[in-house]
């Protein structure tokens, strides 16, 4: 039942290093349902073991009473949020929401909420990344947050909407909870997109004294004074202010060259208050970026950011935007949870173990994304692929690919999994795609299984 993977030095031991679940037998499973789960990512629970003592067991684990969402994710949580103290270095908390659907899941239905436009059932799940934005490495998981979508009639009044404990509009703010204030000397920055836009985070990260940079989604009206004597309201008067700075960035997999202005603004509360914030104007930074000669056939950019950071200089400008740039990651990480990971295919028939399971896998891919980001970043592809695998992985797929023994680079090693995917290598066609790779990692784990079982085989 349990793979050779499964040890001291294992996925399972880094990912979820003080796990005790009180019984050596309940840890060794758990290391074996983490290692299949990692060398099986798109399958379906399952299809992840070879034998049906191994699925037996594993749902056994998931039912355990010590086997929760909560337990799991709080111990990787420890974990990373102990190795960010020792970090020198910034470190950028990427917020965002995505729908995990299990409509097909019809004994579930009553502790399932509405997702999409109300036709689905499943969670909304909240992530919060830890990510390294000098090199886009995920430390891991720093918080999770499974909501239940009630359902809210049409006719509900806005206070009572607002007074709502389920309220949707609460997750950007339990997942600051989630994190907790950064150490003293350190620098945290809480970055999302324009779902994050409301005034009740915005004033509860500046009453936190946490630094942030989030996409504005609203025109919010501005303090008269502090606009220079001109009223009105933010985007347009941001519209109205010269460049300050110009330079070449990624967006949306093109190059785009940009331009950037950033001011010190005052912005006032909106008049109907859906959220629970004080009626008192916020000072912050807003920025924006804008794109003034794209393509024929692209959109132009804009973003206009609000942040804490100071921006008035060049090099502040280039940090500010540079943090909301990895934002993104986050986007992949939903993908390497679904498409990777397989989340959605989950069939347990209870809430706590399918809790428990999404727990175990949203941590199994955290490690497929930093593979596939490290493979895609110009600055890291160089890496030896051995820093975020083992050594036998490599040594295997060198001999399948190059028929020898070859130190591969990240970008080598990624190539080589897109080609078991289907993937052509030619220049032309870029990095593989995630369902490429996807293919490529299955096949791969099959090749890996077949080294393991030989006698001869000793694993480094």
């Amino acid at each position: 039942m349990f793979p050779p993977t499964a040890g001291p030095g294992s996925f399972a031991a880094r990912a979820f290093p003080d796990l005790d679940l009180g019984d050596a037998r309940l840890n060794r499973r758990f290391a074996a349902v983490v290692e299949a789960a990692l060398a099986h990512p798109a399958d379906p629970l399952p299809d992840k073991f070879h034998d049906p003592a191994g699925y037996v067991g594993c749902l056994r684990l998931l039912r355990h009473e010590r086997v929760s969402h909560a337990a799991l994710l709080s111990c990787h949580q420890a974990a990373v949020l102990d190795r960010l103290e020792g970090h020198d270095g910034v470190v950028l908390f990427l917020h965002d929401t995505t729908d995990l659907d299990y409509s097909g899941h019809a004994t579930l239905a009553p502790a399932l909420g509405q997702i999409g436009n109300g036709g689905g059932r499943g969670y909304l799940c909240h992530n919060t990344l830890a990510v390294d934005p000098a090199t886009r490495t995920v430390f891991g998981l720093a918080g999770q947050v499974l909501h239940v979508r009630p359902a809210v009639g049409p006719a509900e009044p806005v206070a009572a909407k607002r007074a709502r404990a389920d309220r949707e509009s609460r997750l950007w703010v339990r997942g600051l909870d989630e994190v907790g204030p950064a150490p003293a000397g350190r620098t945290w920055v809480h970055v999302a997109d324009r779902g994050a836009d409301t005034f009740e985070f915005l004033q509860a990260l500046t009453d936190r004294r946490q630094a942030f940079v989030i996409r504005s989604a609203h025109d919010r009206a501005l303090d008269v004074e502090a606009a220079a004597g001109e009223p009105g309201r933010l985007h347009a008067w941001l519209r109205a202010r010269p460049a300050q700075a110009t330079w070449a960035i990624e967006a949306g997999g093109r190059a785009a060259r940009v331009c950037a202005a950033a001011h010190r603004v005052t912005v006032w509360p909106p008049h109907v208050r859906k959220g629970e914030f004080r009626r008192e104007p916020l000072a912050v930074w807003a920025v924006r970026v804008w794109e003034p000669g794209p393509p024929a056939d692209a959109v132009a950019l804009e973003w206009v950011l609000l942040t804490d950071r100071p921006a008035d200089t060049p090099e502040g400008l280039r940090a500010v935007v540079g943090y909301y740039e990895c934002r993104p990651l986050v986007e992949e990480y939903h993908k390497g949870q679904k498409t990777g990971a397989g989340i959605e295919k989950l069939q347990l028939q209870d809430a706590a173990g399918l809790q428990a399971a999404i727990a175990l896998l949203s941590v199994v891919a955290v490690a497929l994304v930093n593979l596939l980001a490290a493979g895609r970043d110009p600055g890291r592809a160089a890496e030896p692929a051995r820093r975020h695998v083992p050594a036998l992985w490599v040594r295997v797929l060198s001999a399948w690919r190059y028929r020898a023994d070859r130190d591969l680079t990240v970008a080598e090693f990624t190539l080589a999994l897109g080609r078991l995917g289907g993937h052509l290598n030619r220049k032309a066609d870029g990095m593989p795609g995630w369902q490429t790779l996807w293919r490529g990692w299955e096949r791969f784990h099959t090749m890996l299984e077949y080294e393991l079982s030989r006698p001869t085989c000793v694993e480094h």
